[in-house]
């Protein structure tokens, strides 16, 4: 049986609900540069985890332990993501059944003081062909080309696996970037990526321990979701920073290129940010404006809702 990672086995304190074993997992996601990153255990090959125990308080209090103990990094802002228990997924108690209770979490990323094999690694290893910031790759077109393969392969089935194709990947429409988790079950059905278990040795993007890449899928469509109706981007961002660094932010996590004028324009119009009278000479050209959020209008605007929209170019 797969042992995951750099994670702590349940012990007789777990929690189990007959041969059901809750476990706690964590998509911590921060924004360096320009590159989205995600917070990972096992040498890059899995997400911080653990068993929910009895002595936990609740199940975010005992997530927080668990990504203490593994990364040491601190963590604020933390949501419920999703409850993944298919019957397929791997099981950690013979014949039973494993429940993983998922959150996303915000950060600034730091290095991680835990000492070993716990690290930041960029979310387009893991999913390369959601990163739509330069266009089409070469990879991606490959994909289409082998996905065309596995369409044409079941005569019964190639209407519905061409429409499939078609939506998700923005051949027959526009590119959806929340589509996300979509993409990766398709490419999973087609046996495009390892973690599938078939024979043959095509994967696309870096594979990760039993369905730990489909949750950062998950993650990932969430948050890209999310930056559109709340200011949850901030939680990612340093306390001061330009207007160009607040955009590449925004499209690290859409993975898409975003209308320079549109997206100031749309800041200034929400009054999410304020200009704190200092400026940055770091790139060429006249020195740009330093701002911070208006924290008082993000909790106004959380409450009341507030749109990011992502405007293309």
């Amino acid at each position: 049986m797969a042992q995951r990672p750099d994670c702590k086995k349940g012990n007789l304190t777990a929690v189990t609900i007959g041969l059901a074993h809750a476990e706690l997992m964590a998509v911590l996601a921060a924004v360096t540069g320009d590159e989205p990153r995600v917070m990972t255990v096992g040498m890059g090959e899995a997400l911080p985890s653990g068993p929910f125990e009895l002595g936990h308080r609740t199940l975010q209090s005992g997530l927080r332990e668990w990504i203490h103990e593994q990364t040491g990094h601190p963590v604020g802002y933390l949501e419920q993501l999703y409850t993944f228990a298919d019957r397929d997924r791997n099981n950690d108690i013979p014949g039973g059944r494993t429940i993983s209770i998922s959150y996303l979490g915000l950060v600034r990323e730091q290095a991680p003081p835990a000492r070993g094999r716990s690290g930041w690694h960029g979310w387009y290893e893991y999913l390369p062909w959601e990163d739509m910031r330069n266009g089409r790759s070469e990879m991606f077109d490959d994909i289409l080309a082998r996905l065309d393969a596995w369409t044409i392969a079941d005569p019964q089935q190639v209407a519905e696996r061409r429409r499939s194709v078609g939506f998700l990947f923005g051949v027959d429409n526009a590119w959806n970037e929340d589509l996300v988790l979509q993409r990766y079950e398709l490419l999973y059905r087609a046996g495009l990526v390892s973690e599938a278990g078939r024979d043959n040795t095509v994967n696309f993007g870096r594979p990760m321990f039993a369905d730990h890449r489909r949750i950062l899928a998950t993650g990932i469509a969430r948050l890209r979701s999310k930056i559109k109706y709340r200011p949850v981007v901030f939680e990612v961002m340093p306390e001061s920073f330009s207007m160009l660094q607040l955009q590449k932010a925004v499209e690290a996590l859409a993975g898409l290129p975003l209308h320079k004028q549109n997206f100031r324009r749309m800041i200034e119009q929400q009054q999410l940010v304020e200009e704190t009278g200092e400026t940055s000479d770091d790139g060429p050209g006249r020195p740009a404006k330093i701002f911070r959020y208006r924290r008082a209008i993000v909790e106004e605007r959380a409450l009341s809702g507030s749109r990011l929209p992502i405007s293309r170019n």
